[in-house]
């Protein structure tokens, strides 16, 4: 059974850059679709970025475009969300998601496609 971890969300001035990690166990994360996702409290969980199983390309979505990078790790089974340039609108608990490449191919701004979830990690912008 394939269980995420993530950790490094934290307090960060306007600006600042944040580095979070998600690393899995129990299975090997070749075989799944990992995705970040955040969600701000009164807000949808909303899609932040993806590494597809089916063409290995990474995606970005909305205003993670030019401000964050997903780099991966295959030798530690991790994945990371470097994240640049933040804005307080950036505030919200970010989790780290995975769905299996048996199936369907998810959409990565959506979580409902998504069956493994971590426990989410905080991230406050603020000055």
């Amino acid at each position: 059974q394939l269980k995420l971890v993530e950790s490094g969300g934290g307090v960060v001035h306007p600006g600042g850059s944040l580095s979070l990690s998600c690393a899995a166990s129990g299975a090997n994360l070749d075989y799944y679709t990992i995705a970040w996702f955040r969600q701000a409290p009164g807000k949808e969980r909303e899609g932040v970025s993806c590494i597809s199983a089916s063409d290995g390309r990474t995606y970005y979505i909305g205003s993670a475009k030019g401000r964050f990078t997903m780099p991966r790790d295959n030798f530690k089974d991790a994945v990371y969300l470097q994240m640049n340039s933040l804005k307080p609108e950036d505030t919200a608990v970010y989790y780290c998601a995975a769905a299996s490449s048996i199936g369907p191919a998810p959409s990565c701004d959506d979580h409902r496609g998504f069956g493994y979830w971590g426990q989410g990690t905080q991230v406050t912008v603020s000055s």
